[in-house]
């Protein structure tokens, strides 16, 4: 897992977003057990609580599931995973866009501005 976390937004919607991408693109796959609670802490470097309320918020979306005393597992079923990436995307992308129109570009304008964008 090599994730980033921003120090300055809520941790616990972060860890979700990462799993949750990392769940939709394969990375944990369907029935996988998750690494415990507490080694996720120690990965992303926060308090165990803070993984566990984004486990709980998983569990809610219908991504995890627990097994009292075994862990976290992913569910067979990744719909919603790869709905919530979805989302995801599109908010960010939204994002970006209102971030561009505030710096005087219209929509047409950032489209073609990423077309040009050099990516290397």
């Amino acid at each position: 897992m090599n994730w980033t976390l921003d120090k300055h937004r809520p941790l616990c919607p972060q860890i979700c977003e990462n799993l949750c991408r990392d769940i939709a693109m394969g990375v944990f796959a369907p029935e996988q057990r998750l690494p415990s609670v507490r080694e996720l802490a120690a990965v992303v470097g926060v308090n165990p609580n803070t993984v566990q309320a984004a486990m709980n918020a998983m569990e809610e979306q219908g991504i995890l599931y627990s097994v009292r005393g075994s862990g976290w597992y992913v569910r067979e079923d990744l719909t919603c995973a790869q709905e919530a990436l979805s989302r995801l995307r599109q908010e960010k992308t939204a994002a970006y866009f209102r971030i561009m129109e505030t710096l005087g570009m219209t929509e047409t304008e950032t489209k073609q501005f990423i077309k040009e964008w050099d990516y290397e």
